[in-house]
């Protein structure tokens, strides 16, 4: 089925396999629009709060894992209604909303404006920006019509223009923007649908986790991306899938494995490896929780992501979990794309 791309095209009919192919462009454009907005001066930033949900939320949680030891200040990732109470007028907030209309991040964004906290939001439209306009916020414009999912080039990239042209991010980041680009297209060119699955290494691994429950684990930089191959094959895949951290795991989610078998076997256990970035005591852990799964799960699946600098392996990595869901879409005969459930809950709240 997988290699039968008049089936594909039945079953992927809003074209989400060929959006995906769009992501190195999505990246230039997001790059151009950023840099071209109007962001006021910015003198004094004390802490930085990033607010979001779903995927441009997991674009707040990528920035934060990237630049943890790169920027002077506290980043934080907000996924509530609200904002942390030392939120002040020397906070930096920052607001995603693809549609423009999440009603968690209009929410903080009123509550932001309040506390005279220093505020840019970003949004394809909606209510954020004609709230951004009406207060006289920074506001950036994103393209529209995608699937919040697969626009996260435009928040992601746009968020990290924000960082350098805030002075809060002194790295240069022209070559790696270039890398992951170069990285990005290297990946889809080897996993987009016309590649055989013989050759199509994000086929062969949706093909293996079928009819399985997929869990991933991550570390350091990988855990946003674990988290994003969830949201993923929860969104795209329509199944349930769990991701974890390490080490914290290995303080209580491994003695479950251990004695757990007629649970277990269900279970596809997916670990992120890199031999640049593992510390010897990870690589331990990982070999350890390699050995453990072994005995206990269905598959194994080691995920080596290329690059060499850290947003290219990350990017790497993220673009090769989005194909691996939506063909393991394709295997299940479901469309990628609709998300009823989502808005079935969102048309219950529009009721309270």
């Amino acid at each position: 089925m997988l290699d039968d791309l008049e089936k594909i095209s039945e079953i992927d009919k809003s074209n989400m396999l060929d959006t995906l192919a769009q992501f190195p462009s999505q990246i230039k454009e997001a790059i151009e629009v950023a840099n071209i907005s109007e962001i006021e001066n910015l003198i004094k930033i004390d802490n930085v709060i990033i607010t979001g949900m779903g995927a441009s939320g997991i674009s707040g949680d990528i920035a934060t894992s990237l630049y943890r030891d790169k920027i002077d200040v506290p980043l934080h990732v907000n996924k509530e209604y609200d904002l942390p109470k030392w939120a002040r007028k020397d906070t930096l907030t920052i607001f995603f909303s693809y549609s423009g209309n999440t009603e968690e991040t209009l929410s903080a964004f009123k509550i932001a404006s309040q506390k005279k906290c220093k505020m840019i939001s970003i949004s394809s439209g909606g209510k954020l920006q004609e709230l951004s306009k009406k207060r006289r916020i920074a506001h950036i414009l994103i393209p529209s019509g995608f699937q919040p999912r697969a626009a996260i080039a435009y928040s992601l990239f746009t968020l990290i223009v924000i960082l350098k042209r805030t002075g809060l991010l002194k790295n240069n980041i022209e070559s790696d923007m270039e890398e992951t680009i170069a990285t990005c297209q290297e990946i889809i060119d080897n996993n987009k649908k016309s590649v055989p699955e013989e050759s199509n290494l994000s086929k062969q691994v949706a093909r293996k986790i079928l009819d399985t429950t997929p869990q991933i684990y991550g570390w350091g930089i990988y855990y946003p991306i674990a988290r994003r191959w969830r949201q993923q094959f929860n969104e795209n895949s329509k199944v349930i899938a769990r991701e974890d951290v390490v080490s914290e795991s290995n303080h209580n989610d491994i003695v479950g494995w251990s004695l757990n078998p007629e649970v277990s076997k269900n279970f596809s256990c997916i670990l992120f490896r890199d031999r640049d970035e593992e510390s010897p005591n990870i690589s331990t852990r990982l070999n350890f929780m390699k050995s453990l799964f072994e005995e206990a799960v269905a598959n194994i699946i080691e995920i080596y992501p290329k690059g060499k600098k850290r947003l290219a392996k990350m990017m790497y990595a993220m673009c090769l979990g989005d194909f691996i869901s939506c063909y393991l879409a394709v295997l299940r005969e479901i469309d990628p794309t609709p998300v009823e459930i989502i808005l079935e809950l969102k048309q219950r709240l529009t009721e309270i």
